[in-house]
C-alpha cells in the first residue's frame, strides 16, 4: 500500500510524484496512456503567465514562486537523470499591447522587472522581427522549458527513486471507497490502495470527479501549435503580439502558437487553424514565409475558472486531493503547485496563502450517472 497514488502522468503529476518521492512518502503514480504525452508535450513551454497582469494574486503568487525555482529545478533533474529540461533563459518583448499602461503598472506594483523599450532597440535586439510593430515592452528574465524533455527527465528521476512507481496504460475507473473514506482507485488490473490519492488528471480530472457526484468546474480547452526548424540563432528572444508568440529553442526549432478552441475532447489539428498560426507566424518573423511548418499539433488545457488551478483536500471525502485546473499555465504553476500541495499533505506551513486554491467552496454537487 502506497502513501500517496498519484492519478495523470503530466507534468503535474510527474513533478508531485517527485517532489513527495524526495520526502521520502512511497508514491504511485498511474497514466492510462504514456507520462508526458497530453497538454505537458502539445504546450510551449513559456515560465510566465502570457499576460501576467491580467490575472488575480493567486495566479501571480504560484507564477512568481515557480519562475525563481526553474532554473535550480532544470540543474537537479540534469545532474540527477543526464536529460536537460532546457531552461532557456531569453526574455519575452510584449508588442502592442492595448493594455501597455496596466502591464507596466503590474509590474511596479509587484517589483517584476517589465519596462517599456523603443521598438528600434527591439529589432536591434531580435533583427528577424517584423516590421508592423510601433511599441514594446520587456521582462528579461523570463525563461523557457523544453516541455518535452522535461517529462522525460522527470519520468527518469522518477525511475530511479526507489520509493516511487510509475505505471503507464493504467486507466482508472473510479475509487476505492473505505468507511467514509477515498483509498486508492480502481483499474483494469484491480484496486490500487494508497493511504492518499491525488486526482492530477488536467482536462480529464472532472470525469473521474464526477463519480463522487461532484461537479469540478475544469473543462478541455484545444490549443494547437506549429513547429519551425531554423538556425540556431536565428530568433533570439521570445516575441508576443496579438495573443500569438514565437518561442526559441536551443537548437533553432521556434514554435508558433497559440489557438484557444472549445471543442471538447477533439485534439484533431485543423487547416484552418494550421493557415492562422502560420499567417501569425509570418507577421511575427518575416523569414518564414513560405517555410513549411515541420509540426503541427494540438492539446488540450485543462480550463477552469480564472485559471486558478484547485490545490488541496476534497471535503467530505477524506483522503481525496486535488492538483489540477493550471488551464493555460500549468508549466509555469507546475512547481509551487507542487510544493504547495506536499505542505498540506505533510502538514507544514505552505510557501504561500493556500486558501485561494482550496477546493473547498468551489465544487458544487452534481447528480451521480
Amino acid at each position: 500500500m502506497s502513501d500517496v497514488l498519484l492519478v495523470g502522468g503530466g507534468v503535474v503529476g510527474l513533478l508531485s510524484a517527485w517532489t513527495l518521492g524526495r520526502e521520502g512518502l512511497r508514491v504511485t503514480l498511474v497514466e492510462r496512456g504514456e507520462t508526458g504525452r497530453e497538454a505537458s508535450w502539445a504546450g510551449g513551454g513559456i515560465v510566465s503567465p502570457l499576460y501576467p497582469w491580467r490575472y488575480g494574486r493567486a495566479v501571480a503568487n504560484l507564477a512568481h514562486w515557480s519562475q525563481d525555482f526553474y532554473p535550480a529545478l532544470g540543474q537537479q533533474l540534469l545532474e540527477d537523470t543526464g536529460v536537460d529540461p532546457e531552461v532557456h533563459v531569453t526574455g519575452l518583448y510584449w508588442l502592442d499591447l492595448d493594455d501597455q499602461a496596466e502591464a507596466l503598472a503590474w509590474a511596479r506594483a509587484n517589483a517584476r522587472p517589465l519596462r517599456e523599450v523603443d521598438i528600434s532597440a527591439v529589432h536591434d535586439a531580435v533583427p528577424a522581427l517584423g516590421a508592423g510593430f510601433r511599441k514594446a515592452v520587456h521582462m528579461p528574465g523570463v525563461a523557457n522549458v523544453r516541455n518535452p524533455r522535461l517529462a522525460r527527465s522527470l519520468r527518469e528521476a522518477l525511475r530511479r527513486m526507489p520509493n516511487v512507481e510509475v505505471r503507464e496504460g493504467c486507466e482508472v475507473g473510479g475509487f476505492v471507497h473505505e468507511q467514509g473514506a477515498i483509498r486508492g482507485v480502481r483499474c483494469a488490473a484491480g484496486e490500487l490502495r494508497a493511504e492518499a490519492t491525488v486526482l492530477a488528471a488536467g482536462a480529464w480530472s472532472g470525469e473521474l470527479l464526477a463519480s463522487l457526484g461532484l461537479e469540478l468546474p475544469v473543462a478541455p480547452v484545444k490549443g494547437q501549435m506549429i513547429l519551425y526548424k531554423c538556425a540556431a540563432d536565428f530568433l533570439s528572444s521570445m516575441v508576443l503580439a496579438k495573443g500569438r508568440y514565437a518561442i526559441p529553442r536551443r537548437d533553432g526549432h521556434i514554435l508558433v502558437g497559440s489557438t484557444l478552441e472549445h471543442a471538447g475532447f477533439d485534439k484533431t489539428p485543423t487547416d484552418e487553424a494550421l493557415a492562422s498560426l502560420r499567417a501569425s507566424a509570418e507577421e511575427l518573423l518575416p523569414a518564414l514565409a513560405g517555410q513549411a511548418p515541420v509540426g503541427h499539433w494540438a492539446g488540450l488545457r485543462p480550463g477552469s475558472p480564472e485559471g486558478i488551478p484547485f490545490i488541496g483536500q476534497v471535503p467530505g471525502h477524506e483522503g481525496l486531493w486535488l492538483n489540477t485546473g493550471h488551464y493555460r499555465n500549468g508549466l509555469v504553476l507546475a512547481p509551487a503547485s507542487c510544493r504547495l500541495l506536499a505542505d498540506l499533505m505533510l502538514k507544514r506551513e505552505p510557501i504561500i496563502e493556500a486558501q485561494p486554491y482550496a477546493p473547498e467552496g468551489r465544487l458544487v454537487a452534481a447528480p451521480l450517472a
